[in-house]
C-alpha cells in the first residue's frame, strides 16, 4: 500500500503539460494554485516521437522533452516543500539520459531529489527482429506498474519513456490505493480520468465547441482528477482559474482520439460505454460507473520512419476563371519539371467569392505537394520551376510561398508484438532495476454489439440550420486515422442524432471522407456516437496529407454543415 497523499481515500493528482511544447510556466501555476499530491505531464505524441528520434541522431544524449528540464530547474525546490511528486513521460526515447540529467539539475540546485525512470519500450535495437522493418523510433505503450514501484520506493520524479498517456495517472493512484493488477474497475476508472486530464487546457474549456458559453476563457487552468479507491473520479481545476470543467468540456476530451467502445490499454481495457458524468458542483464534474476489463495479449508500438522528402508551392488565383487558371498552371509546371517526383499532389481551395469586396476575398488557393525519396528531386529543380512561371502563366499569377528545398518528412505507423517480448523496468532512485512482468490475464479486443437505440422522434416541422446548433463535436488524430465524437445534451436530441447521423449521413455531410472506410460506434451513457475515417491523415501527422494533418477542425466542419433540425430540439 502506498502512501502518496495526505487522504487515504482521494489522490489529487494534476496535470500541467498536454504535449511538447504547452506552457512553460504551467507546472509552476498548478504548484502555487492549490493542495496536489501528485503533477503530471504528457509530452509525447506520434509526431513528437519523430521530433525526439532527430534530435537523438543528432546528439546520442539527447532524445528527452528538454522543456521539462527547464521546468524542473525552477519548480524543484517549491515541489520539494508541498510534498509532491512529478510523474511524466517526458523521458521519450531517453528515460535514463533524463534521469540523470535532473540528479545534476538537484545537485546543482543543492537539493536531495530521489528521481526514477522507466524503461524497456524502446524496442528500436530489436524491430527487425520483431517484425517491425527499420524504423526510425520503434517504442511500445508501457502500462503504468513500473511507475507504481518507483513511487512505492519514494521517488520525487519519476520519468519514463512510451508509456500510455493515462498511465502517469494511474501509476500514482494505484500505488496509493493498492489496487491489484486484476482490479480492472478501478483502474478503468483511473484511466478515463488520466485520459479527461492528459490533454491539459482541452478539459477546461480549451478547443471546446460550445466556447461562447464559458464565461472566462481568456487563461484556463489546467486540470486536476480527484481519484477516488473505488476508482470514480472528481475532475476540477485550482480556484482562480480561467476556464470551466463542465460535464461537456469533460466530455469533449474523452471524445478525443478515441477508436472503439473498448479502449485497450497494457493494464486494462476499458468500457467507453460504462462512462457516467455527472456536475456535482461548479468546476467540479463527476466521473463513476466505469468498468473495465482485462488487457489484450499484444502491446501497440509506435513506429516513426523517416518516408523521403517533401517540398510545396502554393499560388494564388484571383477574379475570373479560376478553374482554368489552375488548370493551366498545372499543365505548365507538370510539364516544365525537369524530373517527376515519386508524388505530385494538387489541391485548390475555393475561398474566393463573387463580386469580393477585397482582392483577398477574391483570391483562391492552389497548392502543390511533392515528395521524394531523392532530396534533389523536391528541391530547387521543383520549387525553381514553379517559380519560374510567374510571368508566363495565368493572369495575375503571385505566390505565397518562396522556392526553397524540401524537408525530410515522417511517416507514422502503428505495429503491435506480444507483451512479453517487451522488457518493461522499473529503475529506482537507488538504481535497483525491477522487472515488471506482463499481464498474466489478457482477453483479446472484441468489438462491442451494437447497442439498442432509441425510439425515432416522431416526423415534426424542421429548420435547415447548421448541425453545431445542437451538436458538440471534437476530432483528432490516430495515425493516418481521424476520429471525430459528436454528442448532444437532452435525450430528445439524442433520439433524432442517433438515427440521423449515420455513416452514410456523415460521408454525405464531408464529402472527403467519402471513398474511405467510416465506422461508427455508439454511446448511449454518453449521448454520443464516434467515428473513425481510416486513412483520411495519409500516414500520419508528419506526413502531411491534408492542410489540417492533425484533424483538428474535422468536427467543427462536420457541425458547419446545414441540416435539417426539428424545430422542437432547436
Amino acid at each position: 500500500m502506498g502512501n502518496l497523499a495526505a487522504d487515504p481515500d482521494v489522490i489529487r493528482i494534476g496535470n500541467c503539460s498536454g504535449f511538447y511544447g504547452d506552457r512553460l510556466g504551467a507546472m509552476r501555476e498548478m504548484l502555487e494554485g492549490g493542495q496536489l499530491d501528485v503533477l503530471t505531464g504528457d509530452y509525447l505524441a506520434e509526431l513528437t516521437m519523430l521530433i525526439l528520434g532527430r534530435d537523438r541522431m543528432k546528439d546520442p544524449d539527447l532524445g528527452y522533452a528538454k522543456t521539462f528540464v527547464r521546468q524542473v530547474q525552477d519548480c524543484l525546490e517549491l515541489a520539494l516543500e508541498r510534498n509532491v511528486q512529478i510523474v511524466a513521460n517526458a523521458g521519450g526515447l531517453n528515460p535514463a539520459g533524463l534521469a540523470e540529467k535532473l540528479r545534476k539539475v538537484a545537485a546543482d540546485l543543492g537539493l536531495d531529489a530521489k528521481i526514477a525512470h522507466v524503461e524497456g519500450d524502446d524496442l528500436l535495437g530489436r524491430a527487425g527482429e520483431l517484425g517491425l522493418g527499420q524504423p526510425l523510433t520503434a517504442n511500445a505503450y508501457l502500462g503504468a506498474w513500473g511507475i507504481v514501484e518507483c513511487l512505492n520506493a519514494g521517488a520525487d520524479i519519476v520519468v519514463t519513456g512510451r508509456v500510455t498517456d493515462a498511465s502517469v495517472v494511474l501509476g500514482p493512484a494505484a500505488a496509493h490505493f493498492g489496487w491489484a493488477r486484476t482490479d480492472y474497475d478501478q483502474l478503468a476508472g483511473a484511466v478515463v480520468a488520466g485520459h479527461v486530464i492528459e490533454c491539459g487546457t482541452q478539459a477546461t474549456g480549451g478547443n471546446f465547441a460550445f466556447f461562447q458559453e464559458l464565461a472566462d476563457l481568456g487563461r484556463p487552468g489546467f486540470p486536476i482528477a480527484e481519484i477516488r479507491a473505488d476508482g470514480s473520479s472528481v475532475i476540477t481545476k485550482h480556484d482562480g482559474t480561467g476556464g470551466a470543467v463542465t460535464v461537456d468540456t469533460v466530455q469533449a476530451q474523452l471524445m478525443y482520439e478515441i477508436q472503439g467502445t473498448r479502449y485497450a490499454g497494457p493494464d486494462v481495457t476499458t468500457r467507453l460505454d460504462s462512462i457516467e458524468l455527472t456536475q456535482e458542483a461548479r468546476d467540479r464534474v463527476l466521473i463513476s460507473g466505469v468498468t473495465g476489463e482485462a488487457p489484450p495479449p499484444q502491446l501497440k508500438v509506435s513506429l516513426n520512419t523517416l518516408g523521403g522528402f517533401r517540398n510545396e508551392m502554393e499560388f494564388i488565383l484571383t477574379g475570373l476563371d479560376i478553374e482554368a487558371k489552375a488548370e493551366l498552371a498545372q499543365r505548365q509546371l507538370e510539364s516544365w519539371l525537369p524530373v517527376r517526383p515519386a508524388e505530385l499532389d494538387w489541391t485548390l481551395a475555393r475561398l474566393d467569392r463573387p463580386d469580393a469586396e477585397t482582392e483577398e476575398q477574391a483570391s483562391a488557393l492552389l497548392r502543390c505537394v511533392v515528395r521524394d525519396p531523392d532530396p534533389n528531386k523536391v528541391g530547387r529543380a521543383f520549387s525553381s520551376v514553379a517559380v519560374e512561371l510567374a510571368l508566363a502563366s495565368y493572369p495575375g499569377c503571385s505566390f505565397t510561398t518562396l522556392p526553397g528545398n524540401g524537408s525530410p518528412y515522417g511517416v507514422y505507423t502503428p505495429g503491435f508484438v506480444d507483451a512479453a517480448e517487451v522488457p518493461h523496468i522499473a529503475v529506482l532512485p537507488a538504481g535497483t532495476r525491477i522487472r515488471i512482468d506482463p499481464a498474466t490475464e489478457i482477453r483479446a479486443l472484441e468489438a462491442v454489439p451494437e447497442p439498442e437505440l432509441p425510439d425515432t422522434l416522431p416526423a415534426s416541422e424542421t429548420r435547415r440550420a447548421p448541425l453545431g446548433t445542437i451538436v458538440l463535436a471534437r476530432s483528432g488524430d490516430k495515425g493516418g486515422d481521424a476520429n471525430i465524437g459528436v454528442w448532444v445534451r437532452t435525450d430528445e436530441q439524442w433520439r433524432w442524432l442517433v438515427h440521423s447521423l449515420t455513416v452514410e449521413r456523415l460521408r454525405e455531410l464531408l464529402p472527403e471522407t467519402a471513398p474511405l472506410p467510416v465506422t461508427r460506434h455508439v454511446l448511449p451513457n454518453l449521448r454520443a456516437v464516434n467515428f473513425i475515417v481510416s486513412g483520411l491523415l495519409g500516414k500520419g501527422v508528419a506526413y502531411q496529407a491534408r492542410f489540417d494533418p492533425q484533424a483538428k477542425g474535422l468536427g467543427e466542419w462536420l457541425r458547419s454543415r446545414h441540416v435539417d433540425i426539428p424545430v422542437e430540439l432547436l
